[in-house]
């Protein structure tokens, strides 16, 4: 524009001859200095073929105006319509009869209107070094001249800006039915000396003129207003600024901002990166030392001071010198001394009735009567006496489904310490809420794995609780020689347990009466919101050892070992069993061979005690 002002006669003269011979005519070859300049040409079908022929026009008067040459302009030309041709690259020619040839061969590609993917294009492909294009840290302005009469049928805006991020400058010029919104959004700004609208191709000359006005322009970085912080680069008819090393362009495009090299993520700290203008160093942690590579870091041995003063071992940690003692040892609260662990208070030593500690071992006792299985912790299971076992169990909705579960898993447990067997425990399962239902009785299953699998299979019921009706039905039904209950000619106990979880609906004082009246031996287990006169009115006398409570179905396992020691003939008191004297001889016996156990566990511990005494004592006369 400013060589259309400075000449409007010349301009006037220059409209009225053909354009070729114009550009030529109008003076010497721009001198602008090193520049990659690329055509970005429409041929979609909506260009008629004479005015695809103006542009061919344009593109070969153009170049005669150029100053072009390896290592001054490289002129690149693409043609696009629905897909991208390139008619020659940046670095094809350095003669502007050979690009005009290669112009006037050009054949339109008549489809579609994808600017965008011919901007795509330009910028992945055309701007390459591998087609030409000077590499970025030599500085030479890229230059599109795109040149379309319609709009785009893909989205424009994302990818120019992705160019232009990238430094290259983008004119847009439109002809005819060309969408001015969509030339905006593609040109550099400032959009008035980017964006050209031109009426037809007859008149895309003006452009033409202007376009070489442009990059026969001045020198603007000379004149020294161009308010560029650190450096200005001088492009045809305009400038840019550019930063010193180890700094970005601020928004303003004026002014330099410190780049943060540490927010990059490439600095390869492993710990901590430190930035500062133009650089970056890395830090490490606390407790840890940069090492030689100035990246990774190293964690500092605190032990190999040697001023740990730690009796077996020092352990390095990030906070300091930690110690640490052996296997069997517990640290002291000096944070230094080790003395013996007592593995049966700090371990889970799993055994079922004793354990006892032995130096940095540990064994399982049983009691008297009772012999330790093959695993070394539990004992042997009732074997002595034989039981008709009926459990009731509360199925309302109160108990509700995941509880309910528990149960189930409780009754197993149970079902774990007793001896069944036809001759030995039968076990039979009865399940109430506001009906009665026997899921499998005294007489059925043989095994306690065959039990097991049985409860696991039980379905839960919900509704309401009607214990008074799960007790009658038990004295009526469960413990008749029709369900596998055993004569009463063979004095084998009848024992009923009954688990609920809340106040029964209906009356349990007649059937918890007939219950023990029939020689039933009654349990009962609460859970929750369990009734405790409820509980001591169904179970046998005394309540103490036949009522059990827990306040939540998770807690309920420490129930197991009340009822293992009623249950079981042999371990409690039930029914055939009598207290016996204290003062009998077998009494005696007993006692003494307890006591005479725990004197002998004392005297060991006393024995360790007097050798870590004595290993005190050398560590004080050592340091002496």
């Amino acid at each position: 524009m400013r060589g259309l002002l400075c000449w409007p006669l010349l301009a006037w003269l220059l409209l009225l001859q053909p354009w070729e011979t114009q550009l030529q005519v109008a003076g010497p070859r721009c001198h602008t200095g090193p520049l990659d300049l690329v055509f970005v040409i429409d041929s979609s079908r909506s260009v008629r073929p004479f005015e695809f022929e103006t542009v061919r026009q344009f593109l070969v008067g153009l170049l005669h105006g150029l100053n072009v040459g390896p290592n001054a302009t490289r002129v690149g030309v693409i043609q696009y319509s629905s897909q991208v041709q390139s008619v020659f690259p940046l670095g094809a020619f350095s003669r502007p009869e050979d690009m005009e040839r290669a112009i006037r061969a050009l054949v339109p590609l008549a489809q579609g209107t994808m600017t965008g993917l011919a901007i795509q294009y330009a910028m992945n492909v055309a701007f390459s070094v591998a087609e030409g294009a000077r590499p970025p840290e030599e500085r030479v302005p890229r230059v599109a001249v795109i040149v379309t009469d319609g709009r785009p049928q893909d989205r424009v805006a994302e990818v120019a800006a992705q160019a232009r991020a990238r430094g290259i400058e983008i004119y847009a010029v439109g002809v005819q039915r060309a969408d001015v919104g969509s030339l905006r959004a593609m040109a550099s700004h400032p959009l008035d000396e980017h964006v050209f609208l031109v009426e037809s191709f007859d008149l895309i000359q003006e452009f033409g003129l202007q376009f070489q006005g442009r990059l026969c322009g001045k020198d603007l970085c000379a004149e020294g207003e161009h308010g560029c912080q650190h450096q200005c680069v001088n492009s045809p008819g305009t400038f840019r600024c550019a930063c010193n090393p180890g700094y970005k362009l601020a928004p303003d495009d004026k002014s330099c901002l410190a780049i943060d090299l540490c927010a990059e993520r490439t600095h390869g700290c492993e710990h901590h990166c430190v930035n500062s203008p133009g650089s970056y160093f890395c830090r490490c942690q606390a407790g840890f030392v940069l090492q030689q590579d100035q990246r990774s870091c190293r964690a500092i041995d605190h032990c190999s001071f040697g001023n740990h003063s730690c009796q077996h071992e020092c352990v390095s940690t990030l906070a300091g010198p930690r110690c640490h003692c052996r296997e069997g040892h517990d640290l002291l609260p000096d944070g230094r001394s080790c003395r013996v662990r007592d593995l049966c208070n700090g371990v889970d030593h799993g055994c079922e009735f004793q354990c006892v500690s032995e130096g940095l071992s540990y064994r399982c006792l049983c009691p008297e009567g009772r012999q330790l299985q093959p695993d070394g912790k539990s004992c042997n299971r009732c074997r002595e006496g034989h039981v008709d076992l009926v459990l009731l169990v509360d199925g309302s909705k109160s108990v509700r489904p995941q509880n309910f579960e528990l149960v189930k898993r409780f009754v197993n447990q149970i079902v774990d310490f007793l001896d069944v067997s036809p001759d030995g425990t039968r076990v039979g399962l009865v399940q109430f809420s506001s009906r009665v239902r026997t899921e499998f009785p005294l007489g059925r299953y043989g095994t306690a794995a065959e039990v097991k699998q049985a409860v696991l299979a039980v379905e839960y019921m919900e509704r309401g609780t009607m214990t008074g009706l799960a007790l009658r039905h038990m004295v009526e039904h469960s413990f008749s020689e029709a369900q596998g209950a055993r004569p009463r000619a063979l004095n084998v106990p009848r024992v009923g347990l009954v688990f609920t979880d809340g106040r029964s609906q209906d009356d349990i004082s007649v059937w918890a009466a007939r219950a023990k009246e029939e020689g039933i031996v009654m349990y009962a287990v609460g859970v929750g919101k369990a009734v405790e006169e409820e509980l001591r009115e169904i179970a046998s006398e005394p309540a103490e050892l036949h009522v059990s409570y827990s306040p939540d179905f998770s807690t309920m396992t420490h129930l197991l070992e009340n009822l293992r020691g009623s249950i079981c003939p042999e371990e409690g008191i039930s029914a055939g069993t009598e207290l016996r004297s204290p003062c009998e001889c077998e009494s005696l016996v007993e006692f003494q061979g307890r006591t005479l156990g725990a004197l002998e566990g004392l005297t060991q511990n006393l024995a360790q005690l007097t050798a870590r005494l004595e290993d005190l004592e050398n560590q004080l006369a050592n340091q002496q």
